[in-house]
């Protein structure tokens, strides 16, 4: 059976407290499963059953999560880049802005996958752990 893991990239340079980056990262991971969930009758007469057979075999695993962190938004978004491109399912997280940053809506939190270990490992291996 393949490796298979979500990586959650949090923005050290908003300062969240603890709490919020456990809600972010929590909202980043749930929105990457259901979005490609609520997707799954259009993936699978269309385009994409594989990536949805990756959502299956990793709930019926381990469920494996990494979290690391970047230092900036610009980090942040060539990640995104750079998975989008390999076919990586992505799903960033943005704030509201209701609890910290003042009202405005931030990107907080990247989640990727979940994927081949080795393929997010290519991306985001370099990456510090939170």
């Amino acid at each position: 059976m393949t490796d298979l893991k979500m990586v959650l990239i949090v923005r050290k340079d908003l300062n969240m407290r603890k709490g919020k980056i456990a809600a972010q990262v929590a909202h980043a991971a749930t929105n990457a499963i259901l979005e490609r969930w609520t997707a799954l009758p259009f993936i699978v007469h269309h385009v994409e059953l594989s990536k949805t057979q990756e959502v299956y075999k990793w709930l019926r695993a381990d469920y494996k999560k990494i979290v690391v962190s970047v230092e900036t938004l610009e980090e942040l978004l060539a990640i995104k880049d750079k998975a989008e491109y390999q076919g990586i399912n992505t799903h960033l997280q943005i704030d509201n802005g209701l609890t910290e940053f003042n009202g405005v809506k931030t990107e907080t939190v990247l989640a990727l996958g979940p994927s081949e270990s080795e393929l997010l490992d290519s991306i985001t291996g370099h990456l510090k752990l939170l």
